[in-house]
């Protein structure tokens, strides 16, 4: 997740988003062609050419990730490179909000798209090889494991950490994009990064607790040190939270990094309409397809609930209301 505060207010938006929403569409490529769903191949949520931005950024992490194709070959036709700085699909998303005094911010959910997804698949089948290399009997291959100080373990230690590199790096190229197209259709001059926030969720990291150093992994959770700055999004049509961490030791430090689903996907897409998403998100602007429904908001908890139930781990530093809304 990434959040920016800008100097601009309600009042100096157009009346009409959907020029703001189209402007910010074309800057950030986003969703994800049927076809690629194996990650193979190119698909339309990628870049063509990636324009000078993206290079300097992939610049940034080319060296690491030579490195680590030089050990693992099948990594280097993932889609990487062409990756960096688009959106994907599901619950990725760029809006545009205001917050409780009107300021407009801006914030986007994304990772480490395709090069991350295909290098923790390829660990996860090492994992499983390395379990019957060495015969240890598990109830379930899903259970499978990297030994500590074995090559592989090394190696994945390393790889997710250039992986979480390339999802921060990718959501502050997204930003410098979409700050660029809203300034092609606001004709005031602002300020932006105001308030900034780039938080991992769904990650691993080395931290001490309770006296041992351990590897957290925050899956569906978001860190909340003492004083630490995170974001708690909603759903579509909801509104999401800039909270700080008080450093809940029970908790390892973590909070809860958004609502939650109450349904599967199959199962929104059964209940739910294209005229219930329209519904839903009145007064967004917004896609509001088939293709989306099964982001509707009812297919998520309710926001206020969760925050309630995780006031002992987050204070609220600012409420957000989107606005404008743009989906994979």
């Amino acid at each position: 997740m990434m959040a920016a505060k800008t100097t601009l207010r309600a009042a100096d938006l157009p009346d009409n988003l959907h020029g703001l929403r189209s402007a910010i569409e074309q800057a950030v490529p986003h969703g994800m062609s049927p076809k690629t769903r194996n990650h193979k191949g190119r698909d339309v949520g990628s870049w063509n050419n990636p324009p000078p931005p993206v290079d300097a950024a992939w610049a940034r992490l080319k060296g690491e990730f030579d490195e680590i194709c030089r050990k693992y070959p099948k990594l280097r036709g993932t889609n990487n490179y062409k990756h960096l700085g688009t959106l994907g699909s599901g619950n990725h998303f760029v809006e545009v909000c205001l917050d409780e005094e009107g300021f407009v911010w801006v914030m986007l959910h994304s990772g480490s798209r395709g090069v991350g997804n295909a290098i923790g698949t390829h660990f996860i089948e090492l994992a499983r090889q390395d379990m019957r290399r060495h015969q240890v009997s598990l109830p379930d291959q899903d259970l499978a494991y990297l030994e500590e100080g074995t090559e592989h373990y090394d190696d994945y230690v390393e790889a997710v950490g250039w992986a979480q590199k390339f999802a921060r790096i990718n959501r502050e190229v997204m930003m410098h994009n979409v700050i660029r197209a809203m300034r092609e259709v606001i004709p005031l001059a602002f300020e932006t990064h105001v308030e900034a926030v780039n938080c991992h969720h769904n990650y691993v990291q080395k931290e001490k607790h309770f006296g041992k150093d351990v590897f957290v992994t925050r899956k569906g959770a978001v860190s909340a040190r003492e004083g630490e700055l995170g974001i708690i999004p909603g759903s579509m049509g909801a509104k999401s939270f800039i909270v700080r961490g008080k450093g809940n030791p029970e908790s390892f430090n973590s909070c809860s990094h958004g609502a939650g689903r109450v349904m599967s996907r199959t199962e929104a897409k059964r209940r739910f309409t294209k005229a219930d998403v329209e519904r839903a998100t009145q007064g967004v602007e917004s896609r509001k397809d088939e293709g989306v429904i099964d982001e509707i908001p009812m297919a998520y908890k309710d926001i206020d609930a969760v925050m309630h139930a995780q006031r002992d781990l987050v204070e609220v530093v600012h409420t957000l209301k989107q606005i404008v809304c743009v989906k994979g």
